[in-house]
C-alpha cells in the first residue's frame, strides 16, 4: 500500500523526531522473517526502549538527512528494519541478539556518534554492557578496597578478642 504525500511527510517527521532523541542506529535485513519472528523482535525492542520500524529507504534517508546518522545513508538499500535508541547500545544489542537466534535477520550496518558502522561494528557495539551494568561494575570496583579493609579490621578485632579471652580462661581454670 503506497502512502500519499502527506502520509510520507508524517512518517518522515515522526522518524526525524525519533532520530533527534537517539544515539544509535542499527540496520538489519529482515528478508524471510515470519510475522511471528518480527512481532517477537518488536516486543524485545519495546521492552528495551528501542524504536524499531520498517521504513522505505527513501523516507529513512530524508529523516536522517542533516543528522549524525546521515553517514549510514549509503547502507540504506534493500528490505531493512531500522532500530533507533536513546541508549548507546540498546538498538545494536536488540538486533544483534535476535540475529544470533535467527539466521534470517542479517545485521547490515549502523551509526553511532556520527560514524558509520559495518555489521561487525554493530555487533561490537552490542557486546558492550549496558549503562546500568557498567555503573554496577564501577560501583563494585570502588567498594572493593573499602570492603577489604573492613574485613581485615574485623579479622584483626576478632583475633585480638580471642587472644584476650584465652588468658582469662586460663586464670579461672587455675
Amino acid at each position: 500500500m503506497s502512502l500519499n504525500r502527506n502520509e510520507k511527510a508524517a512518517v518522515v517527521t515522526d522518524v526525524a523526531a525519533q532520530v533527534a532523541r537517539s544515539q544509535t542506529l542499527a540496520l538489519a535485513e529482515y528478508r524471510g522473517l515470519t510475522v511471528e519472528h518480527l512481532n517477537a523482535l518488536r516486543k524485545q525492542a519495546r521492552d528495551k526502549g528501542v524504536y524499531l520500524h520498517v521504513l522505505k529507504n527513501t523516507l529513512a534517508r530524508r529523516a536522517v538527512s542533516g543528522t549524525p546518522f546521515e553517514c549510514a545513508s549509503e547502507s540504506m538499500v534493500g528490505p531493512l528494519i531500522y532500530g533507533f535508541s536513546e541508549d548507546a547500545v540498546a538498538a545494536a544489542k536488540v538486533i544483534a541478539d535476535f540475529a544470533k537466534g535467527n539466521d534470517r535477520l542479517i545485521v547490515k550496518a549502523g551509526a553511532y556518534a556520527g560514524k558509520a558502522l559495518d555489521a561487525n561494528g554493530v555487533k561490537a557495539l552490542a557486546a558492550i554492557p549496558t549503562k546500568e551494568v557498567l555503573l554496577a561494575q564501577l560501583l563494585g570496583l570502588m567498594q572493593s578496597p573499602v570492603s577489604r579493609i573492613a574485613r581485615v579490621l574485623a579479622a584483626l578485632a576478632e583475633k585480638r578478642g580471642a587472644g584476650a579471652e584465652a588468658p582469662a580462661a586460663e586464670a579461672t581454670a587455675a
